[in-house]
């Protein structure tokens, strides 16, 4: 399952990031708002909701994470920067990224003129797309 939400997470990355300059461009260009532009954010929003399912599957079946060690305790897992980032950091992170994408998404349906869409998703998806980046577990991912 691990190798499924490595994989995914490309997919993820590639969608969030062009729905994001996408949707920076749309902003900036003063351009009408289409069909293309709905769906590249709803693509980004169902790919990364799809990889949030395959992440909580992972977390709760990987061997990575520890649940139950008798030599492992919180403080041997907030003292270590690897493991902290396995266990806490990355999943709260993406879970905080996954909400930014998904209010994001619903706040820019409401907006009726082209401008203030763009500008919706371009915020929260760039938002999300930072946070993502940030605590992706790159030497396990690499």
């Amino acid at each position: 399952m691990a190798h499924i939400h490595s994989y995914w997470a490309y997919l993820v990355l590639i969608t969030i990031t062009i729905a994001t300059i996408n949707s920076i461009l749309g902003w900036t260009s003063k351009r009408a708002f289409v069909g293309k532009d709905f769906s590249l954010a709803l693509v980004a929003l169902i790919v990364t909701h799809l990889q949030f399912v395959i992440g909580i599957v992972t977390y709760f079946v990987s061997d990575k994470i520890q649940w139950s060690n008798e030599d492992l305790g919180t403080k041997d897992i907030m003292g270590n920067s690897d493991l902290r980032l396995i266990h806490l950091e990355h999943p709260l992170t993406m879970i905080i990224a996954i909400a930014l994408l998904t209010i994001g998404y619903s706040k820019h349906k409401r907006q009726l003129v082209s401008t203030p869409k763009f500008k919706t998703l371009s915020i929260f998806y760039c938002l999300a797309l930072l946070l993502v980046l940030s605590r992706i577990p790159w030497k396990l991912w690499i």
